[in-house]
């Protein structure tokens, strides 16, 4: 079956047909070698465990690095145990430990790039002292490095709630960036991602962060190979990205900019570490291949139909995006049900999950119409709208 009736805003129902064609999803691209660029990925929780809210995360880890293996095929690398797989919103710290020993183990045997995240989450809620932060932000650290991984510092919620100003942020990013081996990843997540890091880098002037930011990579150039930029304003990370130090990488996480991002201008471009790409994998590796062989206006027809997708999965409230993350995963057959630890596939209301599927079907991301189309009027029966 084609047709479905989806459930609308105003609480209508609309008859839709599936028009798209799936893209052709080669069994194994090369790696892009004009760009970086970064899957961040979702994790599978196990559906017969209680995954619901405030419990600790059980996942299922066939599917879950399964689906590491499906982004190592399209040629894009993963980054694992970030905000897409839920850190801070289900994913606990035992859990998310086991997470990245697990992905570094299977991109081992396939020669996948992996990037982790490593944070603070693992501290109890409530005030804590800069020294703690520091001993927690070591602490992750070293599970990332053990594994074999390279971190990505992640922003800090209880350093967001500590630091009084930007020395404050200097004085723990330099003392981590002084014990790292190899160069790492920073990251800015924007409070539209994470209300509870307004004010990052030492105030909520995003000029005067930035030039906190600036301050830090500069001290410290030969241990940062890039930084992840996720403030969804394409103007502001072009000016970053133009004022970083020589030989270190802007990775766009806008996921409403980033194929105008990733092209660049005549003075630069970003790579990417972007959340969407675990939606589009396909169109994205297909993309970064054009881009690759010098056919821009083949790059720009593969992102095309991907933009209005990718801006109505992280439209407002943007935090919820990993619901609809793992809803398309559930729809393109990459896992067998669509339960999220925390109990967040709820997250999302019918009618903007309705949408994801309309917008993905036009983008030629859903593999098997017929599978999706079924499980969307799976769906729709559970809530009660009969076809």
């Amino acid at each position: 079956m084609s047709g479905l009736r989806l459930p609308r805003a105003d609480g209508s129902l609309a008859a839709y047909e599936l028009v798209g064609e799936p893209l052709v999803i080669d069994s194994a691209r090369a790696r892009a070698s004009n760009r970086v660029a970064y899957a961040a990925a979702h994790v599978v929780a196990d559906p017969l465990a209680d995954n619901t809210p405030g419990r600790p995360a059980v996942l299922d880890w066939d599917a879950t690095l399964a689906f590491r293996h499906h982004l190592w095929r399209q040629g894009l690398g993963v980054a694992d145990a970030m905000d897409t797989a839920q850190r801070g919103a289900g994913l606990d710290w035992a859990a998310t430990t086991e997470l990245i020993r697990r992905s570094a183990a299977e991109a081992a045997t396939v020669g996948g790039a992996l990037v982790c995240g490593a944070g603070t989450d693992q501290l109890p809620p409530g005030p804590h002292d800069l020294a703690t932060i520091r001993r927690a932000y070591t602490e992750q650290l070293a599970v990332v490095t053990d594994a074999g991984a390279t971190p990505v510092i992640m922003c800090s919620r209880a350093l967001a709630a500590a630091a009084r100003g930007p020395d404050d942020y200097a004085a723990v990013y330099g003392a981590l960036l002084d014990q790292v081996q190899e160069p790492v990843l920073l990251h800015w997540l924007g409070p539209a991602f994470d209300p509870a890091l307004e004010g990052y880098w030492g105030s909520a002037d995003l000029d005067l962060a930035t030039k906190g930011l600036l301050a830090i990579i500069g001290e410290h150039a030969d241990r940062v190979d890039g930084v992840k930029i996720s403030l969804l304003d394409a103007d502001r990370e072009i000016g970053l990205r133009r004022a970083l130090p020589a030989g270190v990488r802007c990775y766009t996480g806008d996921d409403f900019h980033y194929p105008e991002l990733i092209a660049g201008d005549e003075l630069g471009h970003s790579d990417a570490l972007l959340g969407v790409f675990d939606a589009i994998a396909p169109a994205a590796a297909a993309a970064l291949e054009a881009l690759d062989a010098g056919d821009r206006d083949g790059y720009a027809r593969l992102f095309a139909p991907t933009v209005p997708l990718a801006r109505w999965i992280f439209d407002a409230p943007t935090f919820h995006y990993k619901t609809g993350i793992v809803f398309l995963a559930w729809l393109a057959g990459h896992q067998s049900h669509f339960t999220m630890v925390g109990g967040m596939q709820s997250a999302r209301s019918l009618p903007h999950l309705g949408e994801l599927f309309v917008l993905a079907d036009r983008a030629g991301l859903l593999p098997d119409p017929e599978v999706a189309a079924d499980r969307m009027q799976l769906l729709l029966r559970v809530a009660g709208v009969e076809q």
